[in-house]
């Protein structure tokens, strides 16, 4: 699965109050209650990363927020609370349409882009106003850091993981600014210059959310981060950049959607023809393999990729299952199609699949048929040099997949940042989605809870995503000239051997 996020402004159907109307409290007990429910039955990762007794803990915490009416920004943020506890990059909860275009022509949207960098938030645009680079310590009185910790929730990691969610706040700082905090018009920024200490303020004007999108296309940062946030049209490239080392980026695994795909018979080809090259060639003995930008995708294209760089046998995951084979609460239920015959056609369809793929009830779940998960080969052109596996905050589902079998079952060298993307298992394949019968908000997770087939290691730790062995993150000077420190920390590595 491709771990992306369309939070807040998909197409869904009106709701009947307005933004600003509250609903009651029983209204919202009933759609907490029902969101509980479907969660407990369909989300076989409910309980991956927490206990029964923390699950617990933090619906009594919600059902006390629920005392009084509320509107439903402050519903929504509840959601947002529990779906990002539980821990998994694929849970996504979406506002009805009727948010879509709010605020679109008014200035209320903080107007600079923004990028975390050792843990301090940098200015990311070049303006008259607060220079390019300097950092930012508070906004209309809030403590900078308590700012970023409440947009922990509008970006959910695997896990216990928080590196990725600065992919999400980078990208969004000013529209999650507006959700947490309301519309403003002005902000009283305190902040202090490049690599200084003294502390200065500044009042600086609110803009429209066409001026905030128009920013962040323009944000400094864009020549190093663009394939973070667009759409990557060359997803995989190769090249021989010295004597003795070959670079293979891999930016996307959304290369076809199966084995039989034209778009990943032509992959597969590509990677055929750029291995027969390796292998018949001594003197490259390094090679390093780029997937800082992938956030995902599908089967096989992480797999296939992975038989040219192991020697051992591998499966995708040790085990996998759901919860269900028939779709629980289905009055809840969202429908891609629209019309009742071909709404029923869906579920029938989605149904066969699942009792297709997991066909026997074991105790309580439906574990994966052994067929889906076989032991598959190396290829015969494997590469049997030094491997280099640069990484980022940015991976996730397929991308984290096939970051963990490098880092886990070759002997690899991993330099980068910390994936937002599980070591050990992720819930992913196949999504569903809900809609609360009050609120209208929908709230989407993967449904098969997978352990991935890699070894236990000191240096990765449950809940986590894959840990480097040499982490290397952008410092401010980094940041300033767009250069790219893993990049040339491996370059070095090399040099030195």
């Amino acid at each position: 699965m491709l771990k992306f996020k369309i939070a807040f402004f998909l197409i869904f159907p009106l709701i009947v109050c307005s933004q600003n109307d509250k609903f009651t409290s029983e209204k919202l007990k009933q759609d907490l209650t029902t969101f509980r429910e479907i969660r407990e039955k369909a989300n076989s990762g409910i309980y991956k990363y927490r206990t029964k007794k923390q699950i617990d803990s933090i619906y009594n915490w919600a059902f006390l927020q629920l005392k009084s009416p509320l509107q439903l920004l402050d519903f929504h943020k509840i959601i947002l609370q529990i779906t990002d506890f539980e821990g998994s990059v694929h849970n996504n909860t979406t506002l009805p349409d009727v948010f879509k275009n709010r605020y679109t022509s008014e200035k209320v949207f903080f107007p600079f882009p923004i990028k975390l960098i050792a843990n301090k938030t940098i200015i990311n645009f070049k303006n008259d106003e607060i220079p390019l680079g300097s950092q930012i310590h508070s906004i209309n009185g809030i403590e900078i850091n308590k700012i970023i910790r409440s947009f922990y929730k509008y970006y959910t990691t695997d896990g216990f993981n928080i590196s990725g969610k600065s992919i999400g706040i980078n990208g969004s700082f000013s529209r999650y600014f507006e959700l947490e905090y309301g519309p403003k018009e002005t902000f009283l920024v305190e902040y202090s210059l490049p690599k200084q200490t003294e502390k200065l303020s500044k009042t600086i004007a609110g803009i429209s959310n066409d001026e905030r999108k128009e920013n962040f296309k323009k944000r400094h940062s864009f020549p190093s981060d663009s394939l973070f946030y667009n759409k990557i049209k060359n997803k995989y490239s190769f090249k021989i950049i010295s004597q003795n080392t070959a670079l293979l980026a891999v930016h996307s695994f959304a290369i076809g959607g199966n084995a039989q795909a034209k778009e990943h018979l032509i992959y597969k080809k590509y990677l055929d023809s750029c291995f027969q090259m390796l292998a018949v060639d001594p003197e490259i003995k390094n090679l390093i393999v780029d997937v800082r930008n992938n956030g995902g995708g599908s089967d096989p294209n992480d797999l296939v990729t992975f038989s040219y760089l192991t020697q051992k046998t591998y499966r995708e995951n040790k085990n996998a299952y759901i919860n269900f084979q028939k779709i629980p609460f289905l009055p809840y239920f969202v429908y891609e199609e629209t019309e009742t015959e071909k709404k029923l056609e869906e579920k029938n369809d989605f149904e066969a699949e699942l009792k297709e793929e997991y066909p026997i009830l074991k105790g309580k779940i439906y574990p994966q048929d052994p067929k889906f998960n076989l032991v598959l080969q190396p290829d015969k052109n494997t590469f049997k040099g030094q491997i280099y596996l640069l990484i980022s905050p940015r991976i996730a589902s397929a991308g984290s997949l096939f970051a963990s079998l490098v880092a886990g079952k070759t002997s690899a060298i991993v330099i980068g940042e910390e994936t937002m993307g599980g070591y050990y298992g992720h819930n992913g394949h196949t999504p569903i989605e809900y809609e609360l019968p009050n609120t209208k908000i929908k709230t989407q997770f993967s449904i098969v809870n997978l352990e991935q087939d890699v070894p236990k290691k000191s240096n990765q730790i449950f809940g986590r995503g894959v840990i480097p062995d040499y982490k290397v993150s952008q410092t401010l000077d980094d940041f300033i000239e767009n250069r790219d420190a893993q990049m040339e920390y491996v370059l070095k590595l090399i040099e030195k051997k």
